[in-house]
């Protein structure tokens, strides 16, 4: 006599399930940075309702070739040249700077390079009213967790500069410049030396 099969015990059955939570894993798996990429493009999506002349930053990554830098005067060959060892010698230079703002841009990582130049211009600031409205302000776009352009710094540096910003003074983000200089020496610096505007400049 044949066993009956109850219903939905079925080999065939088994084997939807199966499938199906083979593709529930795999739509798991692409799930997470697809979250991810959607987040980031909320953060840039508020930022655009508030300042509509950024629509330019909102882009979705792409491969190009870094933009030319506005008219600045080019530099010499030697001065080119020393930018390939010296991240200052570039910042220090209008050309160099612009051209270093570009290629981070095309790489989609220049927030390293803003939060550097933010504080620049906090350093600069006599009134302590709006210093500490500044240091408000590039707290809450670079230094927070999660803000818009949150740079890399590690826990230490950070819990340094919350503690610098209870009474701000021209020094309150001076360790954490200092760390993302570093960094960007380090990382960005010798892509920049490397990319196709560069090595055109060195010709």
């Amino acid at each position: 006599i044949k066993k009956r099969i109850p219903a939905g015990k079925s080999g065939s059955g088994i084997r939807r399930r199966g499938r199906a939570g083979n593709l529930q894993d795999f739509y798991n798996f692409l799930r997470k940075p697809l979250l991810r990429r959607a987040k980031e493009i909320k953060i840039k999506l508020g930022i655009l309702l508030q300042k509509p002349d950024s629509a330019i930053d909102l882009v979705i990554p792409y491969n190009e070739k870094p933009e030319k830098p506005a008219k600045t005067q080019k530099p010499s060959l030697d001065e080119a040249l020393q930018w390939r060892d010296s991240l200052d010698k570039v910042l220090q230079n209008n050309y160099g700077l612009a051209s270093f703002k570009s290629f981070l841009k095309s790489e989609f990582s220049e927030e390293n390079l803003e939060f550097w130049i933010a504080c620049e211009d906090y350093k600069k600031i006599k009134s302590p009213d709006k210093m500490a409205e500044k240091a408000k302000k590039i707290y809450e776009e670079f230094i927070q967790t999660e803000a818009p352009k949150e740079v890399n710094i590690d826990h230490f540096t950070k819990d340094i500069t919350m503690k610098n910003l209870v009474e701000p003074s021209p020094s309150s983000f001076d360790v954490a410049q200092k760390r993302i200089h570093a960094l960007m020496e380090k990382d960005s610096l010798p892509r920049f030396v490397r990319s196709e505007f560069y090595q055109e400049l060195i010709k």
